[in-house]
């Protein structure tokens, strides 16, 4: 069962409206994020990012799908008149469990697996990882924000 809420989810300091999906970890969590991202940038004339936010959130969520034993993926999104920002958690543990050592995400040509955040860094304006803090401390998340450079603050 997934569930969107569009209540906001702590405040957007530059106005706009925040948005949660929560998704059981299955196969078609990265489709149901994606559909659900589209869908919503679309209703908030983001239309130009809905291309690049698609991949990002599809590889984010399936890094939390095919990494982890998480039972519930959530996404989180955050959007104003100038950007979007999203991010995916999941109960997955340490940051490294599922996303490797912090930094530039590396991949060798030859690799078939390890694009994801090379695909991300290279859509997002800015993209991090982090955890649950002291409230969820086993939760990972990892964020991408999109827009355009010249209209971001």
């Amino acid at each position: 069962m997934s569930a969107a809420t569009p209540t906001p989810v702590q405040p957007n300091p530059l106005g706009g409206e925040s948005y949660r999906l929560t998704l059981p970890n299955t196969a078609a969590a990265p489709r149901i994020a994606r559909d659900f991202l589209a869908s919503l940038l679309g209703v908030s004339r983001h239309t130009g990012l809905v291309d690049d936010a698609r991949i990002c959130v599809t590889e984010l969520v399936t890094n939390a799908h095919c990494h982890t034993r998480t039972p519930l993926i959530g996404v989180h999104v955050a959007v104003n008149r100038k950007r979007g920002t999203v991010a995916v958690s999941d109960d997955g543990g340490p940051l490294g469990a599922a996303f490797g050592v912090l930094g530039a995400p590396t991949a060798e040509p030859e690799q078939e697996h390890g694009r994801g955040l090379l695909l991300v860094e290279s859509l997002a304006l800015a993209w991090g990882t982090g955890s649950g803090g002291d409230r969820d401390p086993g939760r990972t998340v990892v964020w991408f924000t999109l827009g355009r450079p010249e209209l971001t603050t």
